[in-house]
C-alpha cells in the first residue's frame, strides 16, 4: 500500500445536485424551488421579508461602541471598584490606602480609568483612602471612622 492508494470513504464525498436537467433527472420543471410564487420566479436578496421592514432595520438604532448609545460608550470612564469593607479586612489601623497598594495587596488587577470606592460593608477603624471617587456612603462610612477620604486626580 502506497499514498496512491487512498481513497475517501465510500458516501464520504457526496456529488453536488444538477438541477434543472429534465424530468428524468429528478430534480426538472420547477428544479426544487416548489410552485409559484416570487422565490420561484428568481432570486431576491438575502434577509428580504415581502416588503416588511426587515430584521437588520427594525434592530435598535443606538447599539454598538458610540458616544450616545446610553452612556456605554468611547468616552466612558470605567473605574476599578473596591468596597469599604475589603478595606477594613485588608489593612490596619492608620493605614494609607493608594491606587498602588490596592495593587499590591490584590484587591484590584487593574486600576483602569481610575479607583472607585464604594459603601458596602462596614469599617470600623481610621484609614487614609486616596482614590479617583467615592460614592456618598463610602465617603460617610470612611468618615464616621474617623477616616479620611481624598480624591486624586486622573
Amino acid at each position: 500500500m502506497d499514498l496512491s492508494d487512498l481513497r475517501p470513504n465510500p458516501k464520504a464525498r457526496k456529488s453536488r445536485k444538477r438541477i434543472g436537467r429534465g424530468a428524468s433527472a429528478g430534480q426538472g420543471k420547477t428544479a426544487g424551488r416548489g410552485e409559484k410564487g416570487q422565490k420561484h420566479r428568481y432570486s431576491i436578496k438575502p434577509g428580504f421579508e415581502g416588503g416588511q421592514t426587515p430584521l437588520y432595520r427594525r434592530l435598535p438604532m443606538m447599539r454598538g461602541i458610540t458616544n450616545k448609545a446610553h452612556n456605554i460608550g468611547i468616552f466612558r470612564s470605567e473605574f476599578a471598584v473596591v468596597n469599604v469593607g475589603s478595606l477594613a479586612e485588608k489593612f490596619d489601623a492608620d493605614a494609607e490606602i493608594t491606587p498602588e497598594t490596592l495593587l499590591a495587596s490584590g484587591l484590584i488587577s487593574k486600576v483602569l480609568d481610575g479607583v472607585k470606592i464604594l459603601g458596602t460593608g462596614t469599617i470600623d477603624k481610621p484609614l487614609t483612602v486616596r482614590a479617583h471617587a467615592f460614592s456618598a456612603s463610602a465617603r460617610e462610612k470612611i468618615e464616621a471612622a474617623n477616616g479620611t477620604a481624598e480624591v486624586i486626580g486622573q
